[in-house]
């Protein structure tokens, strides 16, 4: 008798677990987001935004008062570093749902997020631990998953709105660098004349012939090389050029530690779309077809691998990649032929008619100087510029803009005479 009962138990056990599986395949459904989609990085920071907002709307409601309600015990820290272009920089911190279990209420419908981290193995491109955040909740509500996405990828994208992306390389996947920029109008690089017209004319006309290079069976993709003294404006111009263009930034320093060839050629194949890939000071990369970091690591990159990431068989399509250097007669030939360079444009030091355009732009509608005496006094800049020149002294527009930030418009046109006493 006993044993008919235990065997009793153990059929209604066996029973209650199918029964349980079944009945959670039949009323559950759950939604996976590995760390290798977009939308996972979305959701986390979705989730943060949303719980801090209910924090902050005050702790003691209820949950089923609220449109939105989490719980979370364990919470992880992201870092955000942000450089500002005046040299000073900024830390700021966001905590989002750490590895575990938690509870979210989303549209009166309550579901489970358990995010995992799977230590053991990684990414195999970028070493980084494979995660994944899987939501749960009852089949009903299937439909508000896609309202939750929706929603996490349009704060995403509202946050970038009308900013500048920098992404850098991780590994050998492209990352978001600091908080999206603001965008620099593309006027505000002053260029020799002609010269910011010619180069943003070129990338316009690339980006509308997909189809005739499409129809020729010539590769989709474009290169560019901006050579000249320091201070011209060269990264300037293309950060500016990238914003007006709602394009992206793609900074790759091929010095970085643990890149490879097939990193390299996995990074510019798959860089995000509607951004630029930056390469800056190409010619220090590779002098004497050796590359090494400031802490002495030699990088794996060879300048072969390099030349095949640029336009080899299994180079990617659909790309615009940028170099800059400022000595560009150091740069090896088979670099910058065309395919690979298709545009060299030289930016030189102030011209007479660049330091008046700059002058104007810094002073204009300065307070106690009327038209007429600020164009005059930008005339007189772009003669003594003029005449430096003719003596064979030059200054580069870096300096010029750190001349008039820190001067005002009347010490101006002496300040430019002793800058290029002082540099002559």
């Amino acid at each position: 008798m006993l044993q008919g009962v235990g065997v009793g138990l153990s059929v209604l056990r066996h029973g209650l677990v199918y029964s349980s599986v079944a009945l959670r395949r039949r009323m559950l459904v759950s939604l996976e987001i590995s760390n290798k989609d977009p939308s996972y990085e979305w959701f986390l920071t979705w989730m943060a935004a949303r719980s801090a907002a209910v924090a902050e709307a005050g702790a003691k409601a209820k949950p089923w008062s609220l449109s939105f309600w989490t719980r979370s015990h364990n919470v992880s820290v992201q870092t955000v570093h942000e450089q500002r272009k005046n040299g000073s920089s900024n830390v700021s911190f966001k905590l989002v749902a750490g590895p575990g279990t938690h509870f979210l209420r989303y549209r009166n419908a309550w579901m489970q997020v358990k995010r995992e981290r799977e230590t053991r193995s990684q990414q195999l491109m970028s070493g980084i631990p494979w995660e994944t955040v899987t939501l749960t909740t009852l089949s009903r509500d299937r439909d508000k998953l896609r309202g939750l996405l929706a929603e996490a990828r349009d704060m995403a994208l509202q946050a970038q709105e009308g900013k500048l992306v920098i992404n850098t390389a991780w590994g050998a996947e492209w990352r978001p660098f600091g908080q999206p920029r603001r965008k620099r109008p593309l006027k505000s690089v002053v260029l020799a004349e002609g010269v910011a017209e010619r180069i943003e004319e070129d990338v316009r006309a690339f980006l509308q012939r997909r189809r005739w290079y499409e129809d020729r069976g010539i590769p989709y993709r474009r290169g560019y090389l901006l050579h000249g003294p320091p201070g011209s404006g060269k990264s300037s111009f293309i950060q500016a050029l990238a914003g007006e263009l709602s394009y992206d930034l793609c900074l790759l320093n091929l010095s970085e530690r643990g890149l490879a060839d097939d990193k390299l050629i996995h990074l510019l194949s798959n860089a995000p779309e509607h951004s630029f890939v930056l390469i800056e000071d190409v010619d220090a990369a590779f002098n004497k077809r050796v590359q090494t970091s400031a802490d002495g690591y030699q990088s794996s990159v060879t300048f072969s691998g390099f030349l095949n990431a640029l336009d080899g068989v299994a180079s990617g399509e659909e790309r615009i990649i940028f170099m800059t250097t400022n000595h560009p007669e150091r740069l090896d030939p088979a670099l910058i032929r065309p395919g690979r360079v298709d545009l060299s444009v030289l930016l030189d030091d102030a011209t007479p008619e660049q330091a008046r355009r700059l002058f104007l732009q810094f002073y204009r509608g300065s307070e106690g100087v009327i038209q007429d005496e600020l164009a005059r006094m930008g005339a007189q800049v772009e003669e003594i510029v003029r005449n430096a020149m003719a003596r064979k002294q030059r200054t580069s527009m870096a300096a010029l803009q750190g001349l008039f930030i820190r001067s005002g418009v009347n010490d101006a046109v002496t300040g430019i005479q002793s800058l290029l006493s002082s540099e002559s």
